[in-house]
């Protein structure tokens, strides 16, 4: 039997990653089952996504599409002909490749996808990674075939979904099984070398970046391997000074972040769903900053559920740029004990059948519409 899905999701590695995930998921799934399956993307050439899916190599497909604007301005006329073109080519896509359903993981880059799929009766299958849904997805919901949620208890928000399934949030099966030792010779970094990775998201984060920059630089840091991915749009002036630093090393973007999340003594992440999920999937010592600009604050909300149980600790935003993340790194840093038990506590909360929860659900889902 072969199945064909075309998946979209973009703008941010919170969107793109559990979208490549679900599209590894549904492939295993297949060849283990002895299927075929036939996978394509859409979204924007210009956007991560256009980078990082045919990076994973999946078949990509550049879609028109603009974000709508919160309130009526003259960018709102813009967005809607955008989006149409857009709707416009996935309907020719649709029919050019004959999907079994379409999957999306929100961002405004599933707009045109899953208009075009209502309109021609093509089963929508949704994954919301967040506790509270994004606008895309909690539009697009109504009507669809499933809805898959990545925070439990969601039945209420979805409730126009055909079908809610709790399955919890996908990362790539790279994610698991991952020792430090074994990550620290993959980076060539010495099992004696204290390391210290940050990841302000694929967009980067000024807070996250500028602490780094400016504590790299301090004596009593010296003996200390700093890696920061400064994100793709990053706003902080990268000055030759600490360009020449020795303990720093500066990436636009981390591929494989369960290296260097596994490798690390301390991660300061931010606390988006998927980062969560890969926390405690690597077993990270992690240090979580909440994007304190997040709808509902659902960053701190997340990151609370990780720190309740002893799996990371929280410091604010406002408590970095006052200063007062550096003394709780250093307390960390020299805490091998402490380390470990947060790493332990991570790894007790990895969800590590997702995989299943969600081909089940999906596999289910097109059973019952057929």
């Amino acid at each position: 039997m072969e199945r064909r899905y075309i998946i979209t999701g973009g703008g941010t590695s919170g969107h793109i990653n559990p979208a490549l995930a679900i599209a590894d998921l549904l492939k295993e799934d297949a060849k283990a089952n002895g299927d075929e399956c036939r996978i394509i993307f859409t979204g924007r050439k210009i956007g991560l996504e256009g980078e990082l899916v045919p990076k994973a190599g999946y078949e990509f497909r550049d879609v028109e599409s603009l974000p709508m604007p919160y309130k009526p301005t003259p960018k709102a006329l813009k967005a809607l002909s955008a989006n149409n073109r857009g709707k416009k080519q996935c309907l020719a896509l649709i029919e050019e490749f004959k999907p079994d359903c379409v999957i999306s993981t929100g961002g405004y880059v599933s707009a045109p996808l899953i208009m075009a799929a209502k309109k021609t009766n093509v089963p929508v299958m949704i994954h919301e990674a967040n506790a509270f849904p994004g606008r895309a997805n909690k539009l697009f919901a109504k009507g669809s075939a499933l809805v898959m949620t990545g925070f439990p208890g969601q039945e209420k928000i979805f409730s126009k979904a055909q079908r809610v399934v709790y399955t919890g949030n996908p990362v790539r099966s790279n994610m698991f099984g991952r020792t430090k030792e074994g990550s620290r010779n993959e980076l060539g970094i010495a099992p004696d070398r204290k390391f210290v990775f940050i990841m302000g998201g694929s967009l980067g984060s000024a807070t996250l970046t500028n602490f780094v920059f400016a504590t790299a630089k301090k004596p009593e840091y010296q003996n200390v391997h700093f890696v920061i991915s400064v994100g793709k749009h990053n706003s902080v002036e990268i000055t030759p000074d600490v360009m020449s630093l020795p303990n720093l090393e500066i990436k636009e973007y981390i591929e494989r972040p369960d290296l260097y999340m596994s490798a690390a003594d301390c991660s300061i992440l931010r606390a988006g769903a998927v980062t969560c999920a890969e926390i405690t999937a690597t077993g990270a010592c992690a240090i979580m900053v909440p994007y304190p600009y997040a709808a509902h604050d659902h960053q701190t909300y997340n990151a609370n559920s990780l720190a309740q149980h002893g799996a990371g600790i929280v410091v604010s935003d406002d408590d970095v740029k006052a200063g007062r993340l550096e003394t709780v790194l250093l307390d960390l840093l020299n805490d091998p004990a402490r380390q470990e038990e947060i790493r332990k506590a991570s790894l007790s909360l990895a969800i590590k059948d997702t995989g299943k929860r969600i081909t089940e659900a999906i596999k289910s889902a097109l059973g019952n519409i057929q």
